[in-house]
């Protein structure tokens, strides 16, 4: 009786050492979370954006400058709070702030963060050909290593054996594989 008693009790240790680390890796970003998505809110505001801004502009025009704000409140009406918060799935944080004042319904001034001077969508198209063209040389790279020593391959996939040594036309209106005019004396 005492036999069974005692496996029972390390069976029920070890079930119990097994459900605390299993609960402690589900509470880590390392064990069964694989993706996380990245929380965007707020105004996007670029630099050309503010640049827009000039004293004086009705409210209308902010909002068609900017877009309308996140913030508006009863207690400030003369005040609009452009605020934007990234958490990237990494975890890592971008916030900036953008605020107007009005004074009796025109534009007074503004201040906040130093706004991004590309759209989200500009980024992303500008890394997808930096990508390309990284992709690209890489591609022009790994062929000039596997051409034989001695071999001359400028670009992979030109033949350039259909190259002649016939020197070229110095005319440029002479139909191709035509000799030159011979050059006549001028009087």
């Amino acid at each position: 009786m005492r036999v069974f008693r005692s496996h029972r009790r390390f069976g029920l240790a070890a079930l119990g050492a097994a459900l605390a680390i299993g609960l402690s890796a589900c509470s880590t970003n390392e064990w069964g979370f694989p993706y996380r998505v990245g929380v965007q809110q707020g105004n996007w505001v670029t630099a050309s954006q503010v640049e827009l801004l000039n004293p004086g502009m009705t409210r209308e025009q902010v909002r068609f400058a900017l877009g309308s704000p996140l913030l508006t409140s009863v207690l400030h009406a003369d005040r609009w709070d452009y605020p934007y918060f990234y958490r990237a799935p990494n975890g890592d944080i971008e916030e900036r702030n953008f605020t107007v004042f009005f004074r009796d319904g025109l534009l007074a001034r503004w201040e906040g963060d130093e706004q991004p001077t590309l759209q989200p969508f500009q980024i992303a198209e500008d890394l997808v050909e930096r990508s390309k063209r990284e992709r690209e040389q890489l591609e022009l790279d790994q062929a000039r290593e596997q051409a034989e020593p001695g071999e001359i391959q400028l670009i992979p996939g030109v033949d350039f054996s259909t190259i002649t040594d016939v020197p070229p036309s110095t005319d440029p209106g002479a139909p191709p594989d035509e000799p030159d005019a011979v050059p006549q004396e001028l009087m």
